[in-house]
């Protein structure tokens, strides 16, 4: 017990003896002891109970308690209580401190920032550039977003709560020539965090270097097309000094050659936003791509081919036949003499997975992230050295995103890696009659 409440304490209880032995001396000479300490009693008590009524009165007004002087268990009690109350304006003033200089940095952010409420997706709060962007005023408080933002389609948006995806290059309610990128966060269990950042400036620059590999790229054609005509002319036995250098350099013009047609085919893919859905028969897909395999690896590995699904796919045929073709090259590129290379194509669900499995190098965990994007090598030696380009996975990343599907990689150093490539249902339908299921086959190419 802190010295001072001690002092408050055994002063209030000397008072309270000092009242009482008064009482019993008064009643002592006037002949009524009991009578005079009973009056003295109540009104010592009645008198306490004053006390306390103010103290209750002042605090359920929200009185600000003054700074008092003087010693009891009262005065105490006010000491205490004025103290509780400064340090209480204080948090409060540091806590409004915070308030402000947070909805300061929130106004000064260039993305507009929305708290909605998950249960009502209700505007709760929002910042400065929601109002350029997102075209949200004052009144907006307490209303359903997804009305205010129309004509956006926000309601099943929100909807997919923490699995939505990030909805890219939607047109800002408030200018359509804005281009918005709009992210769901989960930051409590009450409510939504909704950032929208203007892409405008950078999807402009996406597309004109879009443009400018498509035009470099198409411009390099005829050019590596004259070099590599002018190359095939030169008969390596008419100049047998020369014949190194020229296998060399119609090497090097055909990998030129290949370069300039994946840029093509990733700027054609890139400008397409949806392909036509053709019946894609997998059975002979899957013959043509161990075909390609065989002819790739030259008989120098096991390659394994499993077809369990017994059923075909929607898609264009074109484009996946080129990604599937683009993962199983790469298995034969980066397995070593003897491995084995394993296609495998299954139900998953009410779905389907196309599967490349090798026993290769495989892909440092560091590296997995990066994979598909353009001109990114893991090995810059061993690619160079294969003849990739670095834009295959990049091209296989696009073909899925036109079908709906998705690309998951596993891998282990020394121990191979494996591509799946996942299509939901309304990417299967029934095999054809026409198309029968071959039966899973291995052939050894040694």
């Amino acid at each position: 017990m802190p010295l001072h409440f001690r002092s408050a304490w055994f002063k209030t209880l000397g008072q309270l003896v000092a009242v009482l032995a008064a009482a019993v001396l008064l009643g002592w000479l006037l002949g009524h002891v009991w009578l005079v300490l009973t009056v003295a009693a109540l009104g010592v008590v009645a008198w306490h109970y004053w006390r306390l009524r103010k103290v209750l009165l002042r605090l359920t007004a929200r009185q600000r308690i003054q700074s008092v002087h003087g010693e009891g268990v009262w005065n105490e009690l006010d000491r205490l209580l004025y103290r509780g109350q400064s340090e209480m304006r204080t948090r409060k003033r540091h806590l409004l401190d915070l308030l402000r200089a947070y909805r300061a940095a929130a106004d000064a952010l260039p993305d507009a920032v929305v708290v909605v409420d998950r249960n009502t997706q209700r505007v709760q709060w929002f910042n400065k550039a929601a109002t350029t962007l997102l075209g949200l005023q004052r009144s907006s408080l307490g209303t359903s977003l997804g009305d205010r933002l129309q004509p956006l389609p926000l309601s099943h948006w929100l909807a997919a709560g923490r699995n939505a995806e990030p909805m890219l290059d939607a047109a800002s309610p408030v200018d359509p020539e804005l281009r918005l990128n709009l992210r769901l966060i989960s930051y409590s269990d009450e409510y939504w965090l909704l950032v929208a950042r203007d892409v405008s400036k950078m999807l402009r620059l996406e597309q004109m270097r879009q443009d400018f590999v498509a035009n470099v790229s198409h411009e390099l054609r005829t050019p590596l097309t004259v070099v590599h005509g002018y190359l095939d002319m030169l008969d390596p036995t008419d100049f047998p000094d020369w014949a190194p250098i020229l296998s060399e350099m119609q090497k090097q013009s055909q990998r030129m050659t290949q370069l300039v047609e994946d840029l093509l085919t990733l700027s054609r893919l890139e400008a397409q936003d949806s392909l036509p859905d053709e019946s894609v028969a997998m059975a002979p897909m899957l013959a043509t791509l161990k075909r390609e395999a065989e002819a790739l690896s030259q008989r120098r590995h096991n390659l394994v081919v499993q077809d369990e699904a017994g059923f075909d796919l929607w898609g264009s045929n074109k484009e996946l036949h080129s990604a599937f073709s683009n993962l199983v090259s790469n298995a034969v590129r980066y397995t070593p003499v003897g491995g084995t290379i394993t296609l495998r194509f299954a139900r998953e669900g009410d779905g389907a997975v196309l599967s490349v499995r090798d026993t290769g190098y495989g892909i440092p965990q560091a590296h997995l992230p990066r994979i598909t994007e353009r001109f990114y090598r893991v090995s810059t030696s061993r690619s160079r050295e294969s003849g990739g380009t670095g834009l295959g996975l990049s091209i296989v990343k696009h073909v899925l995103n036109l079908h709906q599907a998705r690309l998951e990689v596993e891998s282990e150093v020394g121990q191979g890696s494996l591509f799946s490539i996942h299509f939901n249902a309304d990417r299967v339908h029934p095999r054809e009659p026409d198309s029968t299921p071959r039966p899973s086959s291995q052939s050894q190419i040694a």
